[in-house]
């Protein structure tokens, strides 16, 4: 699988066979019903294209008034398992992996200008880290309300410098797991109490790379001195 770009990758997995890497076409196959973006506050009218990504603008250390409030960890499993934007089907594969634990990942950051830190959590396979959805929950006092939400197969997100990025692999029709064709890296942006696509960069891979060239036979041996 290859990895995060246009700046994703701080924070975040690689999108690899060691962190959100890829699972199957098993769950390519899951998703291919797709889910939809609805009611998170996440425009719906389909990936925006856009000639070149800017950098992300820095965001506070902590939240705003500088003072980091960050008091623990949230119980990422229950947060989804009580969440009913959540879908069934999500619900029903988050089981516990190998060692007792799940395959999830989170992160803690400012991105919705709040005054505590938000979450965002990524569920994958226990087999091979594929993405299966991606989640940011806004602090509210006590609780956490969902303004994000993306389910299909391999999408992955993290925070960086303040705004959220999703990186989805593509695949063509036989490609393996582990060799998408393409990559989508979407930057969003917190504004006006919702997220609104700023950037979008997508990333061809080619296919004649490590496949091994042949070297011409009739080459002159080296001169001996």
């Amino acid at each position: 699988m290859r990895g995060l770009t246009d700046g994703a990758g701080s924070g975040g997995r690689t999108l690899a066979t060691s962190g959100a890497a890829t699972a199957g076409l098993v769950a390519a196959a899951l998703f291919a019903a797709g889910c939809s973006t609805g009611g998170t506050g996440v425009q719906d009218e389909g990936v925006v294209p856009s000639s070149a990504a800017a950098k992300a603008t820095p965001s506070p250390l902590g939240p705003p008034g500088g003072k980091d409030e960050f008091t623990g960890a949230v119980d990422a499993v229950q947060l989804l398992k009580n969440d009913p934007k959540v879908s069934a089907r999500v619900k029903a594969d988050l089981q516990r992996c190998a060692g007792d634990q799940f395959p999830v990942d989170t992160s803690y950051g400012v991105i919705t200008a709040g005054t505590a830190p938000d979450v965002v959590i990524n569920v994958m396979t226990c087999g091979d880290a594929v993405g299966m959805g991606t989640y940011v929950y806004r602090g509210t006092g006590k609780t956490y309300e969902n303004v994000f939400i993306l389910e299909e197969p391999s999408v992955y997100a993290v925070i960086d410098r303040g705004d959220l990025v999703v990186t989805r692999q593509v695949y063509d029709k036989g490609d393996p797991v582990a060799d998408p064709s393409a990559e989508e890296v979407t930057t969003y942006r917190w504004s006006a109490g919702k997220f609104t696509r700023q950037f979008w960069v997508r990333n061809e891979f080619s296919r004649s790379v490590g496949e091994g060239e042949e070297l011409p036979t009739d080459l002159p041996l080296p001169s001996e001195n």
